[in-house]
């Protein structure tokens, strides 16, 4: 008997909308990326959502309070989600199901940002962190196998770090410090806009030395960088917000590397305004070719070639941010009302929606691997 591939698909999608096959059965057979975001249902109740390719909800993870964005280890599968700033919760998870999540801690002088990431071996963690009775940026270093246990951190060498990233040979990490001093008593006011430093840091991953700083021009130090990812080529790409009015925002989204300095795209002068000083989330495509930046202030999705520089397209959505990879140049894109978007450039959008949910800020892919 000769089996189709089609038929096998067609079967297998079938069985998983009843939700019959286990969850890394469905990702193999459906060979598509998984995506996973922070969710939050009515006024107090929030989780971490694992989707299919068609933004159907497979597996519904409860958190205790708002989640923010959320790192995979891809060979492995573990998976971290971190509270939204100021939070002090993280909460370990398997992408395939076969361990139940785990929730661990900051210490009680430090919270998260919101970010961290995998050094390549997948035994440890970094995360985002703020020293707030001393204004001072932190990463710390989480070991995997020991249940996450805090074994030590090292300077962000700036304030207010949000985004990080491991560079390819996983030998540094990459920090956005976005230069914004907070602390908990103050909620979520920014205490020092009038003297902020951005800046983009590469550190030494096993020692945390400093290997190069890059700022912004002092004329520009309301340029809060926020998010990060890296093209084909190693170039970091980030996307910032302005604390600014919105009369002198400038372009929110630039370039940077370990021997080139900040440098804004100019394609995007004079769209800071009309992006409403904000971009809250960016993502490259799985080829590398296309940087997706979202401005949910604005309801818009913008797609940067990352050769030209310039802008190529656009998706709007009422409040779209969190953006993801998906097939080649084509992303993921959530919403805070519940939109699930598969787009890209000079093509129509398709589009799940779930009423009863609100994304958060980020959304990532994952595919296993195993």
């Amino acid at each position: 008997m000769v089996i189709d591939r089609r038929s096998v698909l067609r079967g297998a999608t079938a069985m998983s909308a009843a939700g019959l096959l286990p969850l890394s059965v469905q990702a193999n057979a459906l060979a598509t990326p998984l995506f996973i975001s922070s969710v939050r249902r009515g006024a107090s109740a929030f989780g971490l959502v694992i989707l299919n390719e068609r933004g159907d909800i497979l597996r519904e993870i409860p958190l205790a309070a708002r989640g923010h964005d959320a790192v995979v280890h891809q060979p492995t599968g573990q998976g971290v989600v971190f509270a939204r700033r100021p939070g002090t919760f993280a909460v370990a998870f398997d992408l395939t199901d076969r361990k139940p999540p785990t929730a661990f801690q900051s210490p009680s002088d430090r919270h998260f940002y919101g970010h961290g990431v995998f050094s390549r071996d997948g035994r440890l963690l970094y995360a985002t962190e703020n020293d707030f009775d001393n204004a001072r940026g932190v990463i710390g270093v989480y070991d995997v196998h020991t249940s996450f246990k805090r074994i030590g951190e090292f300077e962000s060498h700036g304030v207010g770090p949000h985004d990080i990233l491991l560079s390819p040979d996983g030998k540094d990490l990459v920090v956005a410090n976005g230069g914004i001093e907070t602390h908990p008593d103050a909620g979520r006011s920014k205490l020092n806009v009038a003297d902020m430093r951005p800046s983009l840091v590469f550190l030494d991953r096993q020692t945390g030395d400093l290997i190069v700083r890059h700022e912004l021009p002092r004329s520009m130090h309301k340029l809060s960088i926020r998010h990060l990812d890296m093209d084909a080529r190693g170039t970091v790409w980030f996307g910032a917000q302005w604390e600014g009015g919105l009369d002198d925002a400038p372009s929110l989204v630039g370039t940077a590397g370990l021997e080139k300095p900040l440098s804004l795209i100019t394609s995007l002068d004079h769209m800071g305004g009309s992006l409403q000083g904000y971009i809250g989330s960016v993502a490259m495509s799985a080829d590398g070719r296309l940087l997706a930046a979202s401005a949910p202030r604005a309801g818009r999705v913008l797609y940067i070639d990352t050769a030209q520089h310039a802008v190529v397209g656009e998706t709007v959505l009422d409040d779209g941010c969190g953006v993801a990879p998906a097939y080649a140049s084509e992303f993921a894109i959530s919403s805070g009302n519940g939109d699930f978007v598969r787009s890209k450039p000079h093509q129509p959008a398709t589009q799940n929606r779930h009423p009863a949910l609100a994304f958060d800020n980020h959304m990532i892919a994952a595919h296993l691997t195993r």
